[in-house]
């Protein structure tokens, strides 16, 4: 009488892997699908929207003169933002009582030409799918935990699958077999290389992905990553500082204001200044070094009206939970890097949407096959 197959730790793990995808799989790959596509949304709604053509001169306008220019135009300018590239156009935000975050308007630094910046044609295609992606289309308070719930498993499945991926002899000779895929064989062999392979090289940009997303879909998953890190994940809170001054002191302008940030930070790279308003009495600049390692990373300056230097947040002396916890969205999104982690995460998003399609059909195989030899 044959002795009974015993069920090991691994059986487990096929079992794991095996239902979980399964009862995942629609969730997952709507998820991952949509989030393939967010992955370029910056430039999918650049590509698709009016732009401004930049004519290089010799030399550019006063950012004074162009400030003014826009406000005599346009209305009450709240920010503008000065590009590292010299043939892009300066930004500014304009105070729209219609709209909630206003508008943007773009100027030629060169001949000050300005245009209102026009909607994408994109614009409604990528709410759905942003949507999709955190909400399943569904209300938030619904669709949110329903993501994050498919997160988790999403990571299990990772996790399950990369001990599968391990053969049972650990030979190089059988270890390297799951780093190719055989397109001379079948095609259900193909499909369950394509599943096997593109998983393992896909699985740790999926469990980064996956360990930042939970911090929308969670808030006390996101309380206790701030906890464990010492830095308040997603702090929206401004600074509170007591400025001085009175009616005898004049404020100082937008342009000095940049200026002094100017003075702080020097060198190359991209300005954002936001000015005073109700909320905030003082000036808040970033800067976007062109030698930084991240295109993520800032310096910040907050600047009094009267021009005192209130306070200056530089990346590098934060602590890496505060580093951690600032990064967190380029993380998710692939900015960190730039163009080339976009690149990395598009092709990770795009095997995480194939994922529960392959192994579909792989489990359909096996059943089928099952099947056919309890008929026989």
């Amino acid at each position: 009488m044959a002795k009974p197959a015993s069920y090991g730790f691994r059986d487990l793990m096929n079992d794991v892997h095996l239902w979980l995808g399964l009862a995942s799989s629609i969730i997952l790959f709507l998820v991952c699908l949509s989030g393939t596509i967010l992955t370029f949304e910056h430039e999918i709604k650049d590509a698709t929207r009016e732009t401004m053509t930049v004519n290089v001169g010799a030399e550019k306008r006063d950012v004074a003169d162009l400030f003014h220019q826009v406000e005599s135009q346009e209305g009450t300018v709240t920010g503008f933002t000065l590009p590292a590239a010299d043939d892009e156009p300066y930004r500014f935000s304009v105070q729209d009582p219609t709209q909630r975050r206003g508008r943007i308007v773009l100027a030629d630094p060169y001949t000050g030409a300005v245009q209102g910046e026009g909607p994408s044609s994109a614009d409604g295609f990528l709410l759905r799918m942003f949507r999709l992606h955190r909400w399943l289309l569904l209300d938030s308070a619904v669709g949110r935990p329903i993501v994050g719930v498919a997160t988790i498993i999403f990571m299990l499945l990772a996790v399950s699958g990369i001990i599968i991926w391990f053969p049972k002899k650990l030979r190089w000779k059988y270890i390297k077999q799951g780093f190719k895929i055989k397109t001379s064989a079948g095609w259900k062999r193909i499909n369950h290389d394509l599943h096997n392979t593109l998983g393992f090289y896909a699985c740790l940009l999926i469990v980064v992905m996956g360990l930042t997303g939970l911090c929308w879909s969670f808030d006390g998953y996101r309380e206790g990553l701030s906890a464990v890190i010492g830095a308040k994940v997603f702090d929206r809170s401004g600074p509170a500082f007591e400025t001085g001054g009175g009616a005898q002191v004049k404020d100082i302008s937008p342009e000095g204001a940049l200026a002094v940030a100017r003075s702080t930070f020097p060198g190359e790279g991209e300005w954002s200044v936001n000015l005073p308003s109700e909320r905030n009495a003082f000036f808040s600049v970033r800067k976007y070094a062109a030698e930084s390692w991240s295109p993520v990373t800032y310096d910040q300056v907050f600047i009094g009206r009267s021009g005192e230097v209130l306070a200056i947040n530089r990346f590098s002396d934060k602590s890496l939970g505060e580093r951690i916890a600032s990064l967190i969205k380029p993380l998710h999104t692939g900015e960190i890097f730039g163009t080339f982690s976009k690149v990395l995460y598009f092709l990770a998003c795009l095997i995480a949407t194939s994922l529960p399609v392959t192994g579909t059909i792989i489990w359909t195989n096996k059943l089928n096959k099952k099947r056919r030899r309890a008929m026989n």
